[in-house]
């Protein structure tokens, strides 16, 4: 199995099994959400498309940001503390982020799509082993300029031993998370917007059960929990 390494400035040409990470916040709220019995998630670029999939599912729930801050008219912002204790069985959700989902939506050519982060590490790796991949492309799309992305990184290499039969101490990933540039925010006490609370609960290694996996259905995004 060959491993390599991609950003959101070069991941819509890989092929085959992507794993797409985003560790703060998007895919560690995605699995909060599920953790409610969420049904669905619809992925998406950009707030207008959201509000367009609004006005087709009427009954769904918004969750995002743009640029890390809630967005006037979503249900939610990108915080996994807001699904703590919520019940949302049966309920589609849609959710539009400024890192995640754009690795998501140009990473809609692979063979096999998933997204992930430290939350849901384990039942990743046992879902790509399954498909017995030549190569798994991990998308880290904290990268950008002015973001060294070494949180989603981190979690990519953890994966990626224990795709390898390793069984490696997570401690170092997981600093490697508090150390990231993403993680200052969350530090920071005069931004009420990143709370505490989201980096911890970030970093609740295999929290979920079940990896979060994304299909193509009628041209739409959609991320179910498999497992």
């Amino acid at each position: 199995m060959e491993f390599k390494y991609a950003t959101l400035e070069n991941c819509a040409g890989a092929t085959g099994t992507v794993v797409v990470i985003d560790v703060l916040r998007a895919f560690s709220t995605a699995t909060y959400a599920f953790t409610a019995v969420a049904e669905s998630i619809l992925l998406v670029s950009t707030v207008d498309e959201a509000f367009a999939l609004k006005e087709q599912f009427p009954d769904a729930l918004i969750m995002g940001e743009v640029n890390g801050l809630p967005v006037d008219g979503f249900d939610f912002g990108n915080s996994p503390s807001a699904f703590v204790d919520l019940d949302l069985s049966g309920q589609r959700l849609i959710q539009r982020t400024s890192a995640g989902t754009q690795g998501v939506t140009r990473s809609r050519e692979a063979d096999h799509l998933l997204a992930a982060s430290f939350c849901c590490a384990a039942a990743t790796a046992r879902y790509v082993k399954q498909l017995s991949p030549q190569t798994v492309t991990f998308v880290v799309t904290g990268e950008f300029p002015g973001r060294c992305g070494d949180e989603d990184r981190a979690c990519g290499e953890y994966i990626e031993a224990l795709l390898c039969g390793e069984t490696p101490d997570v401690t170092p990933f997981l600093q490697r998370v508090r150390s990231s540039d993403a993680a200052r925010n969350f530090l920071d006490p005069h931004k009420p917007e990143f709370p505490l609370a989201d980096l911890e609960l970030s970093l609740q290694v295999d929290r979920f059960s079940a990896a979060l996996v994304v299909e193509r259905i009628n041209g739409q995004l959609i991320m179910r929990a498999n497992g």
